[in-house]
């Protein structure tokens, strides 16, 4: 990953703190609608006993969510551990800490250090990565059936979004940005890589893409 978006530029956006935030929230209200879109969306393509590749999944509700709906085992992929802590209270609370796995690997650079899985989720991941093509095309690769992905609207909308938040880290000194890739751009790697759409969602914030894989493509297997 490049210098400006490496562990220690996540490492002091998505803190301790924020983690704290993320579980607070969900023991509190349950899912939110983008992250509860998703679960929705996959339990209705049948997970029963699927094994969960989750890139970037935080406090790891999702993958709770996830295993009480049919899903057999869990495993989420992180760049900073400050979510560790959180995440094991939840899943503890939940009865379900031994069928989930945590990670400190960034699978775009190491993707041969995780095995292909059933199931691969990046929610509100691909914005924060620089080089789009990589990591989604390294998800594509783990995905033995299905990959669902969220990301903010396309267009200059999403742009200058962007562009607004990332002159906003520059003030108070961070090295973190956010990325506005082209949604075309995205579902074109993924395409490349064996995977077609076969639901998607808009909202005024996020887009939920779900793909299913259609061939052999160029998956691992594992």
């Amino acid at each position: 990953m490049c210098c400006c978006c490496g562990p220690a530029g996540y490492e002091r956006v998505f803190g301790p703190r924020f983690a704290h935030h993320l579980a607070r929230r969900y023991r509190r209200r349950g899912l939110d609608r983008t992250t509860r879109r998703i679960a929705d969306l996959l339990a209705a393509q049948d997970i029963a006993g699927a094994e969960v590749l989750e890139i970037g999944g935080g406090v790891g509700d999702l993958q709770l969510e996830l295993l009480r709906r049919g899903a057999a085992r869990a495993t989420n992929l992180e760049l900073v551990d400050s979510y560790d802590a959180d995440a094991a209270g939840l899943a503890a609370a939940a009865g379900l800490a031994d069928r989930v796995v945590r990670r400190l690997l960034d699978v775009a650079e190491e993707p041969g250090a995780v095995a292909a899985h059933d199931v691969v989720v990046l929610n509100r991941v691909v914005c924060c990565y620089p080089d789009h093509e990589r990591l989604l095309g390294a998800a594509a690769d783990h995905a033995r059936r299905l990959l669902v992905f969220s990301h903010p609207p396309g267009g200059r909308a999403g742009r200058a979004a962007a562009a607004l938040l990332n002159l906003g880290y520059r003030a108070a000194r961070l090295q973190f940005r956010n990325y506005a890739h082209s949604p075309a751009a995205m579902l074109a790697v993924l395409r490349r890589h064996g995977l077609e759409p076969v639901a998607a969602l808009r909202g005024p914030l996020w887009q939920v893409v779900l793909l299913a894989r259609t061939g052999p493509g160029s998956r691992q297997d594992g």
